[in-house]
């Protein structure tokens, strides 16, 4: 499968088009509007409750946005959306929540969070949720194993691969040392077989996504763009950024 044009047509916004100063945070639905708003595709987190809901937030622990801690693993869908967060009245969405706010106004780049334990729960979720959204969507993962498992359980929606450099026991405690080295340079890419491809800026260029652009033709994305720099950087070794912190 190839990826839709649409993916690299415009700049994409970072867990929506937030902006903390005006309460409108991330992953939010206020970010998700504002998004829509600007014709921008909005790139979201998912996470997994413990009721097995796909739940829109990029941490995996409460705390940094949000009164309270707990993983959000052990925390049920209904405790989750109750949750009090910081900079805003908002409540977490699930992903059912988003794609009814979107309505296929603008696309979904669905980011599957992983601990890297093989679990497929939440891209099974995923998949109930998408089989009846008909907006634009892909996803995409950190994971090989969770791109693998959009591969085979979202087989009409194509999927990417989220990648950087390296991947260091300290930054990835949850992945072992040869998930890691699976994960380093690409190294899995005739097993996942992704779509597409999205790189750290601050990291390109770089061999394997420069091989996966120009050879596999999968169109490069490259997060996060923050600066006027990083911004020029993108131009240059990507086909389209995932954006935050201005308007392009």
């Amino acid at each position: 499968m190839s990826a839709p044009d649409w993916l690299t047509a415009r700049p994409v916004a970072h867990r929506g088009l937030h902006n903390a100063a005006r309460g409108i945070i991330e992953n939010m639905p206020a970010a998700a509007q504002a998004a829509i708003d600007g014709n921008f595709a909005i790139e979201c987190d998912i996470q997994l409750s413990a009721d097995g809901e796909a739940m829109v937030h990029h941490d995996g622990a409460l705390g940094r946005l949000t009164e309270g801690s707990g993983r959000l693993r052990e925390k049920t869908a209904a405790e989750l959306k109750s949750v009090p967060f910081k900079g805003t009245a908002e409540r977490m969405m699930t992903l059912s929540e988003l794609c009814e706010l979107v309505a296929g106004r603008v696309p979904l780049v669905i980011e599957v969070k992983s601990v890297f334990d093989g679990d497929r729960k939440l891209v099974a979720r995923m998949s109930q949720v998408l089989s009846s959204y008909r907006g634009p969507a892909v996803g995409m993962s950190f994971d090989p194993d969770q791109v693998m498992a959009l591969r085979e359980l979202i087989p009409s929606r194509p999927r990417g691969i989220v990648a950087e450099r390296h991947y260091t026991a300290k930054d990835w405690p949850e992945a072992s040392p040869a998930q890691r080295r699976d994960m380093t340079h690409l190294r899995h890419v005739l097993r996942t077989r992704p779509d597409f491809v999205a790189y750290y800026v601050d990291e390109l260029p770089a061999f394997a996504p420069w091989l996966a652009r120009n050879v596999f033709r999968c169109p490069l994305l490259t997060w996060t763009v923050r600066t006027p720099a990083q911004r020029a950087h993108a131009r240059q070794y990507a086909d389209q950024m995932i954006f935050e912190g201005f308007v392009p």
